[in-house]
């Protein structure tokens, strides 16, 4: 807190509220306080929420969602062992521990159990006694009086005068500014800057506390400049929005008493948590209405002028409210009375900051809800203040248009709809008659918006021109989504209570007729093969439709509810048969389905998007449960009560299709004819669904869970799904569920996921026969699927295709109910075949394959629904018991000449179309279920039931006997194919027998080194024998495996062989600074490496720079042309925003898209051979000692001769050195040659390469001319090594054979660059840099500012030795570099040196702290440690301890040089392609081994230690010399540990209790503040988030951070680059979820954040950010800098 508040505070606190508390209490308030405290005996939790904060929700007992638990309640409650969600909570709701109302079981948490018997008892005399009681009322009345009168101020008031800080009136006033919600941060900011002419940061500033507490004194002074910069601000901020900004100009003295005013607030608010009587007290008198006056009561004053409250004073009214009124549930229910009286829709702030917000604590109690219902009419109240704010939006038919809508006003429009929902969302389980009374005014009131609904909105058909400007629809979409859980929760309500539900019925069905008969009329006659239909003449292609019908689609499951509960027999007691008029009822759902059709059929395409948008939600998962699901239930009503032929003629009309199913053949217009057939297509499957789609409860014996059942099977018919994939495609109920988790094990089983992607669930092979082609909420691409995925199925399982039919049909007739949908079925079966028989009239085979062979399917699929329909019903009862008779209607002759032929020879007829191949099964199939048919109708007892079984068996078998032959033929072909294959693959055995014997030595050889290597690995002791040729360094070096290298250019596909003298190729390539294998993760880092020397990296490789590539090949001028064209697009385009950065290289991969901002030049490798006779010659006489001599004598004379300079040049002490001519010349005696020559575009390309890791590694303009650039060279290469080498053990794989492919040509590429970049520079600069080098190893050489020994990274120095060592043989007059042989020794003697110098390193840092569980090793190498021990406490004067064991000493060397030696083995092989050991490419060996086996690749002894004793050890220093792998922080198992860890965060700069974002670095573990303006830090000149501030010194920029209370990483590279990536942290189904939406437990992955961790170590998070931000490009939208 800032220290002056903090102050003011406790002056207030002393001066004020201390004597206040004295006099409310008459004694002293801190032992009176604590006295309440400790008797309080509230089970009401009452924690008020913050955004941000965590809120948890047992699925299993709470009574709806709204009934949350805080952290600490849920934690310590029985709910955290049941299902539950989790949720951030957006502000202003509260804890519901302790309501017994909110929770089934467990309502108590054990923090809020009631006290022991005892201690109740002990403490029920700590009340208030009368005497504080009455001063309590004195008290309260006069502060709740002072808070209304001082913030519901009104600027033209007065202040009165014994509330002036002076006698005399001051001219002291303030302009100040209040927040709104229509203008934005900049337009206030820019308002303040040109009316006041601020500074950008103190227009931020004011603009940050405006938000924060809704309002800010921007100016003080006199009034008339006060009013000045007032109407200033007006006028500015109306320049830039529609209304200008809310300013008042304020007296200083009114701005006090506020102030004060709300700081009384929050004592009052401190107050009520002690006692139960105080809380009452201020209650009673917060409703109490003064005598004689006409204001209301003062909590009603407060809600009135709420919407003209500022946030600050909301906040702290609303947290009052919460903590008195709704901790009494008497009170609570007065203080809903008055909520109900009042008005809040004006209001435009947000809703959390609102008093609405708090109807969701009162309407979702039940018994508060029941009470406002029967005494306040609530729902009568909410709807009429609907009708009250919408008549602006309606037209001249009384009908809803939303066109040109306020999104701010449908915002509040949404929250009363809300309200309505939490006041419906318990059903009452007793009903009085004041209760049904009320409830049926309040659905009278529900069915006039709904009226207002019918019909809204009409479209008409766009003919010749295209509509212009799409009208808006998504606000009527928006409401029909909002009122779809309360459309049914009203249906619930009024299927509670059979009076209540016939009486809600009739309501609806007479604003239905309200609605239609107005213009409704019989003027038109159809007739169709002898029947005769009188209807409107109404066209859905030229005349107005609408696809919102809510009061028919109410009324349609009012219906069928009352068809569930029996009421239907009463219903015509309330509605005659005349009044009914089903013909009206089925009218407007019709046109709605045909309109559909007709989009479907692209008659509506010059309708523009919003027809598109408007259909598809129709049929969608969110609105088709009240909008199509209750349009099919209502053509299936009509269908019931309507004569069936009246039907289906209607339904023919209606759809267009009379003229042609009348056989007037469509025109040659082939736009005509598709539409036709569509629509013919259309309502065939409409037909479909009314007949079969009974699925429903009510229409069906079936349950909820069984309908969720088939939905899961159907969506699992398309494919296996996910857990969230099947919810979203499942409707959600009033309490957001699904009911799947009841039902899907059932059906289905769950794949766990892997280390990506997520778990699925495969439907159970007993549940396919449940399948329904014809499934009705199947959209036209899941049908595709779905059939496709049976088609496989049955293909696989070598099923009949006429089976699907009897499949499907089968599960339709499921269970089919004993009502009025099932008796009139007949008359629907043979409307269906007067169908079948129009479109099967066509004489010729051609014509039916022309307009209506796709249709044909449908058709029969109708025909096996009355077949398998009459069977089942023949099945179960006696034959003149069965009324179902479509067998007959089927099978007679027609009367007259359209109907001359029957259904069975019309079959008989299309099984002799060749074009109907494909449907033959199914033909067969429907024949021989007539057949079946037909024979149970014979029957007549059981005897000739048996006898008909026989032969009906008989018949099938001779009706399948055609189907057997063609069974057979495909298993003969497939019999055929199989012993084809089999002779192929016995020739390929006979050949690879015959090559063995060709070549039988070969391979005997083979078999016997296979064998001896077998052997060699049986016993870890066993020695092992080196192999010469495997040697990389020395003079027994084996051979450079070169081969001819010829690539292709991935941009003009031309090769290319890779050679010095030609063009040079580069591969794309991505240099960044890197953090990945820092020891020392609490080192700052430098931002800028202006004065930084890179020559040596310190051991604790805090910081390095990794080159990493993706591995394509480019010719470079074709990548020169390729980035020049990138720069002309990216100018052509500037308001495109990029996600790469030119200015600094950046690009992506022509091929792979990766990220790069250079390339590096590919090199070819000089092949070295050497005459083993003159190695072994020279080997005589130059050991390591004369070796060292002569780089001495080199180094000294060059210094002689470079001493008249003024260079930083060794001062040479000791022996062995001389200034002689030969002395300097010795060097060149063992071999030297020409150096290499390379191509002027390689040269460029190595000037380039080297020139951008200068620039990124030391975050500084480009210089070619800087000695800095060899130094970055060698360091990217062996930093780049390193990072290799940790990433193979890491992932416990091989040094060698284990690498990628990118991975193995660019770190190829990389060491011969390193090893070449030294000819573009000056050589007695890398000379200079050498000799520096060599100072930390060799004694004699003293160079300035040479680090200690222990100060350096050996590796490191090694690279940089090997690379730069040619420069001493470098001559004025000619350019000369080391033979083969000399740069064998050299090699050799260097790792020697540098070897032993790491040695000593490790030695000299070990401790002593030995594990007790560690082997002690007795062999020679400990007894060797141990000697040389006590010598080296000889030569550190006593500073190493010479108690060191040596088997301990030597398990250090072993541990510390083994990360050192596999990165060398990496660097010697790429830079002299010598081919390793078998055993280190295959990775066979254990760790033990591996060390030995990597020494002996350098030909190395135990000897080694030995030369320590050649090393002057005058530099000690304590540190760990043994590097150890980073991983990224650990994490806790549950996610809730981490909120909870978020939720006791506070930052460190900020002393509000607002909500914050913390996130978690995962490098390091630090909490951080994000996306928050209190930890901004200005870097740079730039203003930065905490995230990227951190990244910069964590991660060198690049960083990984958790988004704790969004469950997400955020990935940043850079200030203006990131993106977010799936959280580790996996629900039960093996799904992420972001944002917490849908809640579920949490638990971490180990795969997943394993996954993380290489993405990491890879350094491809920079390469995962530029994927992702190409991919989706609307994060650019996020402003990552401030992140």
């Amino acid at each position: 807190m800032d220290p002056l508040v903090e102050k003011q505070e406790e002056i207030a606190q002393m001066t004020i509220f201390y004597h206040l508390e004295w006099y409310l209490f008459g004694d002293d308030p801190d032992i009176c306080l604590e006295k309440l405290r400790q008797s309080t005996a509230s089970q009401l939790c009452g924690k008020v929420f913050k955004g941000g904060e965590t809120t948890y929700s047992c699925r299993d007992c709470a009574i709806d969602p709204t009934c949350v638990l805080c952290m600490d309640c849920f934690q310590n409650s029985i709910h955290k062992n049941h299902r539950y969600k989790m949720h951030t909570s957006t502000g202003g709701g509260f804890c519901d521990c302790g309501d017994t109302e909110a929770w089934k079981a467990g309502p108590l948490c054990t923090n809020h159990e009631p006290a022991t018997a005892g201690a109740t008892k002990e403490n029920s005399d700590c009340h208030l006694n009368e005497e504080q009681m009455v001063q309590a009322r004195k008290v309260f009345h006069s502060v709740i009086k002072y808070i209304v009168d001082m913030t519901i101020w009104e600027e033209e008031k007065d202040l009165l005068p014994e509330l002036m800080t002076s006698r005399e009136k001051t001219d002291n006033f303030y302009c100040v500014l209040f927040n709104d919600e229509h203008h934005s941060y900049d337009h206030v900011i820019y308002s303040l800057q040109r009316a006041l002419g601020l500074e950008l940061g103190e227009a931020q500033l004011h603009t940050t506390a405006i938000d924060k507490e809704g309002r800010r004194a921007v100016k003080s002074g006199l009034y008339a400049a006060c009013q000045e910069a007032k109407e200033e601000i007006k006028r500015h901020s109306e320049n830039v929005s529609q209304r200008p900004l809310h300013v008042e100009v304020l007296h200083a003295d009114v701005m006090s008493h506020q102030k004060f005013a709300l700081r009384l607030g929050s004592w009052l608010n401190k107050l009520m948590s002690y006692s139960c009587d105080l809380r009452q007290i201020f209650c009673q008198m917060c409703l109490k209405e003064e005598t004689g006056s006409e204001k209301p009561c003062p909590i009603s004053m407060l809600m009135l002028w709420d919407a003209k409250l500022y946030k600050g004073a909301r906040k702290i009214l609303h947290e009052l409210i919460f903590s008195s009124f709704f901790l009494e549930m008497e009170y609570k229910k007065m203080f809903a009375m008055e909520f109900v009286k009042k008005e809040y829709i004006s209001d435009d702030h947000e809703r959390s900051v609102s008093v609405t917000a708090l109807s969701v604590q009162m309407f979702t109690v039940p018994t508060l809800a029941r009470h406002l219902i029967e005494e306040q009419n609530v729902i009568a109240v909410i709807t009429e203040t609907l009708l009250e704010v919408l008549p602006e939006y309606l037209d001249k038919n009384e009908k809803f248009n939303f066109q040109g809508y306020s999104q701010e006003k449908l915002k509040r429009v949404y929250a009363v709809i809300c309200d309505l929902k939490y006041v419906l969302i318990s059903k009452p389980t007793v009903w009085t008659q004041r209760l049904r009374v009320q409830f049926l005014e309040g659905f009278r009131s529900f069915l006039r918006i709904l009226t207002c609904m019918q019909g809204m909105e009409e479209i008409k058909r766009q003919i010749g021109q295209h509509i212009e400007v799409d009208p808006d629809w998504e606000a009527a979409i928006a409401i029909q989504m909002q009122l779809k859980n309360i459309l049914l929760m009203f249906q619930e309500w009024c299927a509670c209570d059979e009076e209540l539900l016939l009486t809600a019925y009739k309501e609806c069905h007479t604003c239905i007729m309200r609605c239609s008969t107005s213009s409704y009329s019989w003027d038109k006659t159809i007739h169709l093969c002898g029947h005769t239909l009188e209807s409107r003449p109404y066209r859905v292609s030229a005349d107005p439709v609408s696809i919102h019908l809510p009061l028919s689609r109410t009324l349609a499951c009012l219906h069928v509810r009352s068809s569930k509960t029996g009421a239907m027999s009463r219903l015509q007691e309330f509605i005659s048969s005349e009044e009914f008029q089903v013909e009206l009822l089925v009218e407007y759902p019709l046109r709605c389905l045909v309109l559909v059709a007709q989009v479907a059929a692209e008659m509506w395409r010059r309708n523009g998007l919003s027809l598109i948008s408007q259909v598809f939600y129709y049929q969608d998962v969110k609105c088709r449960e009240e909008m199509y699901d209750k349009d099919i239930i209502m053509l299936q009503i009509g269908a019931s009560l309507m004569d069936p032929n009246c039907f289906l003629l209607l339904i023919l009309q209606r759809y267009e299709l009379l003229d042609a199913f009348k056989k007037i053949m469509p025109t040659r217009n082939q736009d005509l004819i598709k539409q036709c057939n569509t629509l013919v297509e259309e309502m065939l499957q409409v037909l479909i669904y009314v007949v079969g789609e009974r699925y429903v409860p009510g229409v069906s014996y079936v349950t909820k869970d069984d309908i969720t059942m088939r939905e899961i099977i159907h969506l699992l018919c398309i494919e296996p799904m996910a857990h969230s994939a099947i919810a979203k495609s499942l409707p959600e109920n009033e309490n957001n569920e699904t009911g799947m988790e009841k039902v899907i094990h059932k059906v289905a089983t769950f794949k766990k996921p892997g280390v990506s992607g997520h778990g699925v669930y495969e439907l159970k092979d007993e549940c396919m026969k449940e399948f329904n082609m014809f499934f009705y909420h199947y959209t036209k691409t899941q049908h595709s699927k779905a059939e496709h995925t049976q088609k496989k199925r049955r293909k696989q399982e070598n099923r009949d295709e006429g089976n699907r039919l009897e499949w499907g049909s089968k599960q339709v007739f499921w269970r089919t109910p004993n009502n009025v949908y099932k008796m009139k079925l007949i008359c629907w079966l043979e409307g269906s075949v007067v169908a079948l028989y129009l479109v099967c009239s066509p004489t010729t085979a051609d014509a039916l394959l022309k307009y209506y062979c796709f249709h044909i399917f449908k058709v029969l699929h109708i025909l096996s629904l009355g077949l398998l329909e009459e069977k089942q019903q023949l099945e179960k009862a006696p034959e003149e018991e069965v009324t179902f008779d479509f067998y007959h209607k089927a099978s007679r002759m027609g009367s007259s000449a359209l109907n001359a032929v029957n259904i069975l020879m019309l079959l008989e007829k299309l099984k002799g179309i060749p074009q109907l191949e494909s449907q033959k099964d199914t033909i067969n199939w429907i024949l021989q279920m007539f057949d079946t048919v037909k024979r149970l109708r014979e029957k007549t007892s059981l005897s000739t039931v048996a006898t008909a079984s026989g032969s009906e068996a008989k018949k099938d078998v001779g009706m399948q006997s055609t189907q057997d032959k063609e069974k057979a033929e495909r298993k003969r072909k497939a019999e055929a194919a199989r012993l084809h294959r089999q002779k192929i693959m016995a020739q390929m055995s006979a050949l690879q027998r015959n090559f063995i014997e060709t070549n039988k030595l070969l391979y005997e050889n083979t078999q016997e080194m296979q064998g001896k290597e077998d052997s060699i690995m049986e016993e870890e002791s066993t020695p092992l024998a080196i192999d010469y040729s495997k040697i990389a360094l020395g003079p027994k070096k084996g051979l450079c495996v070169t081969e001819k290298e010829v690539l292709t250019c991935i941009l003009c596909q031309e090769e290319q062989e890779v050679r010095l003298e030609s063009a040079a190729m580069v591969l794309s390539t991505c240099v960044q600074k890197s953090t990945a294998l820092t020891q020392n993760r609490a080192k700052t880092l430098e931002l800028s490496g202006d004065k930084l020397d890179p020559l040596f990296m310190e051991p604790d490789l805090s910081c390095g720079t990794h080159t990493g590539s993706c591995g394509h090949v480019m010719h470079a001028a074709c990548w020169q042309k390729y980035f020049e064209a990138i720069q002309l697009n990216s100018r052509q385009r500037l308001h495109v925003e990029q996600i790469f950065d030119l200015e600094n290289g950046e690009y992506l991969c022509p091929l792979c898209k990766s990220l790069c901002n250079t390339v590096i030049p590919v090199i070819p490798l000089q092949s070295q051979k050497i005459n083993r006779e003159d190695a072994e010659a020279v080997a005589q006489f130059l050991s390591l000692g004369r070796w060292m001599q002569i780089v001495m004598g080199r180094i000294s004379g060059y210094h002689m001769k470079n001493f008249k300079e003024k260079q930083n040049t060794p001062a040479l002490v000791g022996n062995g050195t001389g200034d002689s001519s030969s002395e300097f010349h010795s060097i060149l005696s063992f071999g030297v040659q020409p150096s290499a020559k390379y191509s002027n575009t390689i040269k460029e390309m190595l000037v380039l390469f080297a020139t951008t890791i200068y620039r990124v590694g030391l975050k500084v303009a480009p210089n070619e001319a800087d000695p800095r650039i060899p130094l970055m060279t060698w360091n990217t290469c062996a930093f780049t090594i390193q990072c290799i080498e940790n990433l193979l053990d890491d992932e416990r794989k091989p040094l060698f054979g284990s690498l990628q492919n990118r991975q193995h040509s660019g770190l190829k590429a990389l060491v011969q660059f390193a090893a070449a970049q030294r000819t573009t520079s000056p050589q007695s600069l890398i000379r200079k840099h050498l000799v520096r080098l060599l100072a930390v190893l060799l004694p004699n050489l003293r160079v300035e500012d040479t680090p200690s020994l222990l100060d350096v990274d050996m590796f490191h120095v090694l690279v940089g030795a090997v690379l730069s060592f040619p420069s001493l043989y470098w001559e004025d007059t000619v350019d000369l570099q080391p033979s083969s042989i000399s740069s064998a020794y050299n090699h050799l003697y260097l790792f020697h040196l540098i070897t032993m110098a790491h040695i000593t390193q490790i030695i000299l840092t070990s401790t002593t702290e030995c594990s007790p569980d560690q082997v002690q090793d007795d062999s020679e190498e400990a007894h060797a440690a141990d000697s040389f021990c006590k010598e080296v406490y000889q030569y550190t004067s006593g500073c190493f301890s010479r108690d060191v064991p040596g088997w301990y000493l030597w398990d250090c060397v072993k541990r510390g040089i083994t990360p050192y030696l596999r990165c060398a083995a990496l660097f010697f092989y790429y830079l002299l392609r010598v081919s390793p050991p078998e055993d280190l490419q295959l990775g066979k060996l254990t760790r033990r081994v591996t060390f030995i086996l990597t020494c002996c690749f350098f030909l190395l002894n135990n000897t080694i230690l030995l030369w320590c004793k050649q090393a002057v050890l005058c530099w000690v220093s304590i540190s760990q010399r043994y590097r150890k792998r980073n991983n990224l922080i650990v994490l806790p198992e549950d996610y809730s540990s981490l909120l909870n860890q978020a939720s006791q965060f506070r930052c460190p700069r900020s002393s509000d209790d607002e909500p914050k974002n913390p996130v978690l670095c995962l490098f390091c573990g630090s909490m951080l503040c994000s996306e928050n303006t209190c930890c901004q830090e200005l870097v740079n000149g730039e203003e930065l988030g905490a995230c990227n501030s951190h990244a910069l010194y964590c991660g060198a920029g690049v960083c990984m951070f958790l988004k704790i209370r969004d469950c997400r990483v955020i990935l940043i590279e850079g200030k203006t680059r990131g993106c977010f990536y799936p959280a580790p942290y996996l629900d039960e189904y093996g799904e992420t979820d972001p944002g917490l939406k849908r809640g579920n437990p949490l638990h971490l992955s180990h795969e997943r954040y394993r996954k993380l961790h290489l993405l990491w170590q890879q350094h491809c998070i920079i390469e995962e950010i530029a994927r992702s931000q190409e991919t989706n490009q609307i994060f650019f939208g996020f402003n990552w800098q401030l992140l």
